[in-house]
Formats: structure tokens, C-alpha cells, sequence
């Protein structure tokens, strides 16, 4: 009976996307544009769309923080009560420009709560809650008393898994201590956002880290822990490696490779979480648009592409679940091993 209720769910979760669509067929007159489609679910919003009904969007509309550039003012409202001189539309990439007396338009400082940030503020408030719940679990328990079960048993797990099978290793034993905190939040903190990302209705559903101003971040924090707490031989190592002298001198071709290769790194952790999360999203989007596409072509088509779309959209929501995890284990394995190698030992060439 388990079984079946959870087979149940992960079917309404893969074709919850429908509704979304479904609705704005039902505002744009019977057809569909898919690119524009996937591209507004990709993208940032300032506002939280819930749902649609009898072509009236239903939606929550997120603060608008913004300082006018031309009158140095500030504006702090919503989207339904800009001024006249603040507009945003899909020429624009939905973002807020500010019409100057030229005719031109200019971006205004824009500090706006938009659809993402209030997605990484509810993963905050989670995390913070679930931690706090078990936390609070081990200070009141028995120290006699049983292993952690349940919830608390299945946060132990991943923990205890991240922490001795991944940051330990790779770090060293020497710094692995210092490393932990920041590497065990930059996990949960993008399993979560991966998982939330998945659930279609609010308060899910936006692509935190399929949007590539999130992942930039991570990945300059990593830059951060990398290269400013690394040691001696991790900075000679690049600026004097060993290996001939005629690599480095008169011409530095290594040390130019080396000192290339600190961009690199965080560059590459980036874009494999920016790309993987996004191509997800993509692909389980377009796949609940063929279903459209099918009934176009004919009940008889129809109902075969509907049958391959259902099944499809089960898959790759299961297969996300899985990538979830996976790239956020990747994200924090490679973070890990990049700031293990800033730590280098000397070794003796005698």
C-alpha cells in the first residue's frame, strides 16, 4: 500500500507541470509558445506565479528594491505600482530598466527580492530548522540510549557519510576540522535547493541552481577557501612548480598554466551545477510539452505521445532526485580536493 501511495505522488509531481501549461494555453488562446515556455521557468521572476484561473494569473508579488540612477531616489513597491519611468519586459530579459531623458533606457541599482531570493531565504529557514530540531534531539537524549532513528537517524547518515567519507580524505587530517562547516552547508544548501526545485507549487519550484549568478557564488567561495587560507608549497607550486628549468625560465610557461588553473577550478564548478540543474529542468519541461504537441497531431498520436510523455516525466523526475544528490556530492567532493591540494606537505627531493 506504501508503494503504491508513493508511486501515486511522484506521478501527480511529474505531471503537475501540465497544470502550468494547461493554463497558459487556456490565456494565450489555444496555442503554445514551448521556447518561451521553459525559458520564464528557467529564468528569475519578481513575482511567485501560483497558479491561473479563467486566464487570471494568481501570484505573489515580491518586494521591488530599486534606486533610480538619473534621481538617485529609491522606489520600494511591487511590480503592479512602478513608476512611470521604471518598466521591465521580455526585450529586456524581464529585468527592471529606468527610461532617461534621451530616450535611452539605463539598469537602476536593482536590490529586489526576486522569485530566487526568496527561494534560498525559505532553503535557509529549513536548514536552520532542521538542524536546530536535531541538534536539540542530541542534547536531550540519553547518552545510553539507542542509535538516532527516523529523521534524526537520516541526517546522522548524511552527515556522518559527508563528513568522514568525503571532507576527511580529502582535505587531510591535518585541516579537515576547519573545512567542515563551510563544506557540509555548501552541500545541504544545494541538495536542498535541488530537491525543492523539483516540487512545482509553492514555496517550490524555482531554479536556484540552474540560475548561474548562484552557482558563480559558490564557486567564489570555494575560490576564497582555496586561495587564501592555502599554504607555502601550494603557492610554489605555482609560481615555481617542479619541473625543468626551461618550463619557467626565461619564458614562465608553467607558472602561467599553474596560475591559469586557480580560475579554472572554480570556473569548472560552476558551470558542471549550472548546466546539470538547468538541463534537468529543461528536459522535464519539454517533455510535458509534447503531450501538447501529441493532441495536436491527432487522438491517435495523442495518446501515444501521452503515454511516452507520463512515463518520461516519471523518469526524469526520479533521475533528478538522483542527480540532486549526486551533484551536490560532486560540487563538495571537488571543492574538498581542491582545497586538500592548498595544503600540500613539503616533501623532501633527498
Amino acid at each position: 500500500m506504501k508503494q503504491i501511495k508513493l508511486i501515486l505522488l511522484l506521478l501527480f509531481i511529474s505531471l503537475s507541470p501540465l497544470q502550468l501549461l494547461a493554463n497558459i494555453n487556456e490565456a494565450g488562446g489555444g496555442e503554445i509558445n514551448i521556447p518561451e515556455i521553459v525559458l520564464e521557468h528557467l529564468s528569475d521572476s519578481y513575482e511567485w506565479h501560483i497558479a491561473s484561473y479563467e486566464g487570471k494569473h494568481i501570484s505573489i508579488p515580491l518586494p521591488i528594491i530599486v534606486r533610480s540612477r538619473v534621481t538617485g531616489e529609491w522606489y520600494v513597491g511591487t511590480v503592479h505600482n512602478l513608476p512611470k519611468n521604471f518598466f521591465f519586459d521580455e526585450t529586456h530579459h524581464g529585468k527592471i530598466y529606468e527610461k532617461i531623458m534621451d530616450g535611452g533606457t539605463v539598469r537602476p541599482l536593482d536590490l529586489s527580492i526576486t522569485k530566487t531570493v526568496a527561494q534560498i531565504w525559505i532553503v535557509v529557514i529549513m536548514l536552520i530548522v532542521i538542524f536546530l530540531f536535531c541538534a536539540r534531539w542530541y542534547k536531550k537524549r540519553d547518552e545510553k540510549s539507542d542509535a538516532p532513528r527516523g529523521f534524526v537517524g537520516m541526517m546522522e547518515m548524511f552527515v556522518v557519510t559527508i563528513h568522514d567519507e568525503l571532507i576527511r580524505p580529502s582535505v587531510g587530517e591535518k585541516y579537515y576540522k576547519q573545512y567542515a562547516p563551510y563544506l557540509l552547508t555548501v552541500f545541504f544548501f544545494i541538495f536542498t535547493c535541488n530537491l525543492i526545485g523539483l516540487v512545482p507549487f509553492f514555496p517550490g519550484g524555482a531554479n536556484v541552481t540552474g540560475n548561474i549568478n548562484v552557482t558563480l557564488f559558490l564557486a567564489v567561495c570555494t575560490m576564497i577557501a582555496i586561495n587564501l587560507f592555502g599554504n607555502r608549497e601550494y603557492w610554489k607550486e605555482i609560481f615555481w612548480p617542479e619541473v625543468p628549468l626551461f618550463l619557467k625560465f626565461p619564458v614562465p610557461l608553467m607558472p602561467v598554466i599553474e596560475l591559469f588553473g586557480v580560475f579554472t577550478k572554480p570556473f569548472a564548478l560552476m558551470i558542471r551545477l549550472f548546466a546539470n540543474m538547468m538541463a534537468g529542468h529543461a528536459v522535464i519541461l519539454s517533455f510535458t510539452c509534447v503531450i501538447f504537441l501529441g493532441w495536436s497531431m491527432g487522438i491517435g498520436y495523442g495518446i501515444g505521445l501521452n503515454m511516452f510523455s507520463a512515463l518520461m516525466l516519471l523518469f526524469m523526475n526520479l533521475l533528478e532526485v538522483l542527480v540532486a544528490f549526486v551533484q551536490a556530492y560532486v560540487f563538495t567532493m571537488l571543492s574538498a580536493v581542491f582545497i586538500g591540494l592548498a595544503h600540500k606537505e613539503h616533501h623532501s627531493t633527498e
